[in-house]
Parts: structure tokens; sequence; C-alpha cells
């Protein structure tokens, strides 16, 4: 049976018997020692750990890398050390000193130092590449960072920020991805120019995780080797990640015995296979959000009325119910479900004259035609052709753009799309991950420094940004969590997002499988106790 949870915590797979031993023995089986996953696997990009942004890369960078603290899945509010040992903050909450653990090493068998986090760091920094938002909000820039953040002997780290910051905070920021930690010397060994390594690493990996990349091909595979030197030795010595985009591909796959796990069913086929009790299928709701981008640079969708029309338009629980039932949960506020201060109220719902009525006050009441990005993998697209057919009925035409998910990424960050659907994840468990993304905008010039999703969708908002920021410095966690309900209240009226579902991710396991660990966040999911019986 398929296991739900209903708090976002890592998920427990459902315990299921035996299936029928000849069923089992027909079946193929995988090498020993390799465990094999089926997955779209388009959407990589890079996976150098402070340049991905994206659900593959940076699981991979969960499993590759370590950070100074981290989130347990069955906690996912604590913080706990990974490579920090312990960690104190200085009265004025600006100076954090951290200390190192003794014993971990990069897959080259050096010990890893204070000198390989503050070069990580100050490195996430300098690249200032997609996810660099997350550490230089703590004031760090490229002309202060080598002395805001300093390695002061082997085991000790400092980090002085520009303003008082809560510790909490600080440690969730730096639980994300791009916390990672890489070997300087390896890194800079494969240098080029002043790029620190960046060509390298996007195809390379320099970490101290349980596993090293030993290949990466796009839209092909991922190759992961068991890290010889993990303090926590993996089960499994090699980890296969193959790129199948059609889960009926998947499907069968995974009933030859190609596949150990699926990791992209569709409704009716995880409904099957949860009859079946020889799979193993889990589920974890995760910290992930599939929206619509409304391009502001386009004249229409800059009008108020026409972004209310298209909210008004979606049939967001027919799309639920009929395409993604088993997998994602109607959700259209920008803090998932499970996170501290998450809105749960849809107050939009299909209505076609209340739409048609806003796009006559916009001027328009025949409607436009505009370009529509999307992934083209299912459920993908056909939850695309439901938005068509939805939006059509009220006069808005819609071009459809399918491509891989890497492609509308980068049309997105490109600022060049009409309309666009993406998924969102949380890069750590506060509201702010997400508020700061979806809310905050203050330069909307093309070299911003902070390339938000508000700043992908040409969405100037100081007035806004100032309310996101304000919450953030709220010490008071109960205040703090009504002022982000009060601006995700405003967000879901104004904002030129269409935040339709929270995903639940489902897995499938085939026989003798055991000990994929599911988390809230793509980087937390864990490799390590995976084994094959």
């Amino acid at each position: 049976m398929l296991s739900r949870r209903s708090l976002l915590l890592a998920s427990s797979a459902a315990a299921l018997a035996p299936a029928a031993l000849a069923t089992s023995a027909a079946r193929a089986q995988t090498p020993p020692g390799v465990l094999v996953f089926a997955k779209q696997i388009d959407d990589i990009i890079s996976l150098d750990p402070h340049e991905m942004f994206e659900y593959t890369a940076t699981e991979i960078a969960g499993n590759v890398y370590q950070k100074l603290v981290t989130t347990p899945n069955s906690s996912p509010s604590e913080i706990r050390g990974e490579l920090a040992e312990k960690w104190t903050a200085s009265d004025d909450n600006k100076t954090f000193t951290f200390t190192l653990k003794d014993g971990p090493k990069f897959a080259s068998g050096k010990p890893v130092t204070a000198e390989d986090v503050a070069f990580s760091l100050s490195r996430a920094v300098i690249l200032n590449k997609p996810p660099a938002f997350i550490v230089n909000q703590f004031g760090f820039t490229k002309d202060n960072v080598a002395e805001r953040i300093r390695a002061t002997d082997p085991r000790t780290v400092v980090l002085t920020t520009g303003e008082p910051t809560a510790p909490s905070f600080l440690l969730y920021c730096l639980s994300a991805a791009v916390g990672s930690v890489v070997e300087k010397a390896a890194v800079m060994a494969n240098a080029k120019g002043d790029d620190l390594g960046n060509a390298w690493l996007k195809q390379n990996s320099a970490g101290s995780g349980h596993y090293a990349v030993r290949s990466w091909r796009a839209s092909d595979s991922v190759m992961l080797d068991a890290n010889p030197h993990a303090s926590e030795p993996p089960k499994v010595k090699r980890i296969i990640m193959r790129h199948v985009a059609d889960p009926s591909a998947q499907l069968l796959g995974l009933q030859k015995g190609d596949f150990d796990i699926a990791r992209n069913l569709v409704a009716d086929q995880i409904a099957t296979l949860s009859k079946d009790t020889s799979y193993e299928v889990q589920s974890a709701r995760k910290a992930s959000l599939l929206y619509l981008s409304l391009n502001q640079k386009n004249p229409n969708l800059a009008k108020p009325e026409v972004r209310q029309a298209i909210k008004m338009a979606i049939d967001y629980a027919g799309i639920q119910k009929n395409i993604v039932p088993t997998t994602f949960n109607v959700h259209q506020a920008m803090v998932p479900a499970g996170l501290p201060g998450a809105l749960t109220d849809t107050p939009f719902q299909k209505d076609v004259a209340a739409a048609k009525a806003a796009l006559a006050k916009a001027g328009v009441p025949d409607g436009f035609e505009l370009s529509f990005d999307y992934t083209s993998a299912a459920p993908y697209s056909d939850i695309a052709q439901a938005i068509q057919s939805n939006l059509a009925e009220v006069g808005i035409r819609l071009k459809m753009l399918p491509g891989e998910q890497r492609a509308v990424i980068t049309k997105t960050r490109a600022r060049t799309h009409d309309i666009a659907m993406v998924r969102w994840g949380s890069d750590y468990f506060d509201p702010n991950s997400n508020a700061e993304a979806f809310s905050i905008n203050t330069d909307n010039g093309d070299e911003a420094r902070n390339k938000t999703l508000a700043w992908r969708a040409s969405w100037l908002i100081p007035e806004l940004s100032a309310k996101t920021v304000e919450a953030l410095k709220q010490t008071d966690a109960g205040t703090r969590a009504q002022m982000y309900q009060d601006i995700q209240k405003e967000h879901q009226q104004v904002s030129p997002f269409v935040i339709m579902l929270q995903e639940i991710e489902v897995s499938v396991s085939r026989p003798g499988v055991r000990g994929f660990d599911m988390g809230p966040m793509n980087d937390r999911h864990s490799y390590v106790n995976i084994s094959k019986g």
C-alpha cells in the first residue's frame, strides 16, 4: 500500500511482504554491488555544487559532498553537525566560529581542513552563480570575503556577517547544497584562468561525501563510485542514474530487473504496483512546488487583471485528481506545507466567467497569444495540455514549446519566456528559502547581483521585498510565522506566479532493494544505506 506522510518529514518505506517466488526468480538482476535508478535527469546543467540549482544535481551533491551542518530526515527542523563538531556565536550575533571534526576525508584521501571550508564558502560568493544569494545575503562579497570567511587554524573556521544574524537561520542556510565543501587543492589544480575550477567541477567532483562522480553524460546517465575514505562506507559501491524520460519505459525496466528503483512513475502505474507486494513503494511530501512564471516583460502579463484571470482560469483540483492524484497536492502559496509559516489557503479555483471579466477589465476581452515553455516528459506534458485547454476557454491561446528541463530552466534564467512551467524546491528548512526567491527583487537590471525567481519574472517589488526582509529579521517565532502568512496572502493575489501543486515524491523499488532514504529536499535523499538482497 502506498504510504503518505501528513508532515514534511522523511518518508518511511511501506513494509511489504515478498512476492510470488516464481515471478521474482524470472526477473533479471542488475549487477551485484551496483544500484540503478531510472529517473528523468535532463534537468542537470552542472555538477559544480556552487553553481547547481536543479533537483537532480543537488540530490547528487547531497551524496558526494558534506557541509558544515545538515538536517536529519527524521527531524528536518533540527540542525546537526556534519563536518562541524561544534559552533559558537558571539554576543552580537555577527561572528560565528566552527570547529571541525577530526576524521572526514575527501575521496582523494586527504583530510578536510578549515582552509577547504573557507575556500568553498568564499568560492560560492566569488563565482556568484544561481545559488550564491543564499550565502551572499549575510553581507559577503568578492571584495570582503577574504576577511569575513577565514580559517584561523586547521580545524577552525570563522564567519563574520554584515549584520546581527539569528544563528539558526545562518545554520539552515549553510545546510543548503551551496554550502558543500570541496577540496581546494584538487579544484585549483584543475582551474582555468580565474574560473576557480568551475569548468572542471561541472563534470567531476572533489568531495568528502559517501560517493564521488565517475561520469556524467547529459540527458543520458550519471555514475557515482563509493568514496573509499568515507567515514561510513556505503553498502552499494556504485550508483548509476539513467535518464529514462518515459514512465512506461521506467516501469518495464523495473519489471524486467534492468532498474532497481524507478523515480518517475505516474499515478496509474503506482496504483498497480501498490497492489503487488513484491515491490516496495515509498513516498515523501517534499518542499517542492510546481508553478507558472509569468514574465512581466510581456505587456499583457504585466497587467494585474490578466494575472488574476490566469489564476482563475486553471482547474487546479481537476489537474490534481485526474493527472497527478498520488504525486502532487493542490497548494497555492509560495511556502510549502510543512515549513514554518506555510499558508495552506487555496483561494483560486476554476471560474471561467470571473476570468473573462478580469480580461475585459484589463482591456483584452478577446484574449491574446502567449508562448508556453514546459518540460516535455510526463506528467508535466499532460499538466501543460490541461492548462492550455483551461486558458483557451477564456481566450488566452498558448503556443506550446515543450523541451528538456534544463532548456526550460535556462530560458527562465535568461528572462526570455512568456509563461513557463517550472518546479522550485526549498534549499533549507525555513520559510525564507522560498520567500527570498519568490518575493524579493530590488534590482531588475540584467546584471543584478541576486537573480531570484522574482527577478527571473522581471517583477520589481521594493515594498514587498522590504516586508520579506523584515520578516527574516523578526526573532519571535510566532510573530515571524504570521508575517510570512500575511506576505503570502498578498503574494497570492498580486504576484506573477501561479503556484499550483506541491510534490509528493514516490519511488518504487524492486524486490530485495531497501534503504533509500527520501527527504523533504532533494539534497537530503541519501544512498548510503541502500542495500540489495
